[in-house]
C-alpha cells in the first residue's frame, strides 16, 4: 500500500523517524575525540630537547665535582629537574604516538593506549641509555637512570587517555612551567634585595620565603594562560573540521588548568620512591645537606600545589569571561512593571 499515490503524505512524517537517529548519532561520536592535540610533534621535539638540555647540564655538573661526595650532593640537587623533564618528555612523545594511531589505524582506546605506552618506554630507555653510556658507572648513575625511564613511562600512560587537547594543554603548559622556573633564577637576586635581604639569616630566610611564593605564583599563572590558549586552539580548530564538534565545558579547563601542577607534583612522588637512596646518601652526607634536602622537597611540594591551584583558577577565569551573558526571558519584564 506504500507505492500508492495517496500514501505519498502518509509517508512523509515518517522521514523525520529515520533521519533523526543518524543525526542523533553523529554528535555521539565526537566525544570520542570532541578535540584533537595540535602540535603535538612540535610539543614531542621540545620536550625531548628539554630532557636532552637537563641530561647534559647535569652530566657536566657531576662531572665537574672534584671529588665523589660532591658528586652525590650534586646527583641529588640535579635529580628533581631530570625526573620532571624525563615524565613531561613521556607524555609529549606518548601523545604525538597516540594521535598518530588515532589517525592512521582508527580511534580505538586499546590502539591508542598501546601507542602511547610504546612511545613512553622507547622515552624512558632511551634516557636510562644515554645516561647510563655518558655518565660515571655507579650507583648514583643506575638510580638517576632508573628513575628517569619509570617516569618516561608513567607520562605515556598519562598520555593514554582519549581526552587529547586536554593532555596537550598540561603538557604545553608544563613545559612552559618548568622552562619558566629555570629563567626565573636570573630575576632571585634582585628580588632577594626587593624583599628586604639585609645579608642576616633571618632576612634570608623570609625573602627566600617571598621569592619562592612569588615564583609558584608567576609559574601558575602562566600555566592557567597556556592551558587555556592551547585549549581555545584546539578548539577551533576542531570546529573547522566538523561544526558539529561538542564544547569543551568548564571541568576540563579546570582539571586542564590543575594539570601542571598535579604533574610537578607526581613528578616529587617519583623523586621520593625512586631516587630515595640518593636522596638519603645526600642528607646523609652532613647535617647541612640533610637540612638541604629537606628544604628542598617541602620547597617543591610547596611550588606544585601553587601551581596546581592557581593554574586551574586562572584557567577557569579566562573561561568564565568567554560565555557570554544568559538570555533574558521577555515575559519577566512585564512583571517587573
Amino acid at each position: 500500500m506504500s507505492n500508492q499515490p495517496g500514501s505519498s503524505t502518509a509517508a512523509e512524517p515518517d522521514q523525520p523517524d529515520t533521519t533523526d537517529p543518524v543525526d542523533e548519532a553523529a554528535p555521539e561520536a565526537g566525544p570520542d575525540h570532541p578535540a584533537g592535540a595540535p602540535g603535538t610533534p612540535v610539543l614531542a621535539l621540545l620536550a625531548v630537547g628539554w630532557l636532552a638540555a637537563m641530561l647534559w647540564s647535569t652530566r657536566e655538573a657531576i662531572t665537574s665535582a672534584a671529588a665523589g661526595l660532591t658528586a652525590i650532593s650534586l646527583s641529588a640537587f640535579a635529580l628533581p629537574g631530570v625526573i620532571s623533564a624525563a615524565l613531561v618528555a613521556g607524555t609529549a612523545v606518548a601523545l604525538a604516538a597516540n594521535e598518530l594511531a588515532a589517525r592512521r589505524l582508527g580511534d580505538r582506546a586499546g590502539v591508542r593506549f598501546a601507542a602511547a605506552i610504546g612511545a613512553g618506554m622507547l622515552v624512558g630507555l632511551g634516557t636510562a641509555l644515554a645516561i647510563n653510556l655518558t655518565y660515571a658507572d655507579n650507583a648514583t648513575t643506575n638510580t638517576i637512570a632508573g628513575t628517569s625511564a619509570a617516569a618516561a613511562i608513567i607520562g605515556g600512560a598519562i598520555a593514554g587517555a582519549r581526552i587529547a587537547a586536554p593532555v596537550g594543554a598540561v603538557v604545553a603548559a608544563a613545559l612552559g612551567t618548568l622552562l619558566f622556573v629555570v629563567a626565573f633564577s636570573r630575576a632571585r637576586d634582585p628580588l632577594f634585595d626587593l624583599f628586604g635581604s639585609d645579608g642576616s639569616q633571618a632576612s634570608l630566610v623570609t625573602a627566600a620565603k617571598w621569592v619562592s611564593r612569588t615564583e609558584s605564583l608567576l609559574a601558575g599563572l602562566l600555566a592557567g594562560l597556556l592551558v587555556f590558549g592551547y585549549l581555545t586552539w584546539a578548539r577551533r580548530r576542531a570546529v573547522r573540521r566538523d561544526p558539529a564538534t561538542p564544547a569543551l565545558r568548564w571541568p576540563v579547563y579546570l582539571v586542564a588548568g590543575a594539570g601542571p601542577g598535579l604533574l610537578l607534583l607526581l613528578a616529587e612522588v617519583i623523586i621520593r620512591i625512586g631516587g630515595r637512596t640518593l636522596l638519603d646518601l645526600a642528607g646523609a652526607l652532613s647535617e647541612a645537606d640533610a637540612v638541604a634536602q629537606t628544604s628542598l622537597g617541602t620547597s617543591r611540594i610547596d611550588n606544585g600545589i601553587w601551581v596546581l591551584f592557581v593554574g586551574a583558577l586562572t584557567a577557569l577565569i579566562l573561561f568564565g569571561r568567554t560565555l557570554g551573558p544568559a538570555p533574558r526571558d521577555e515575559d519577566d519584564e512585564p512583571t517587573e512593571s
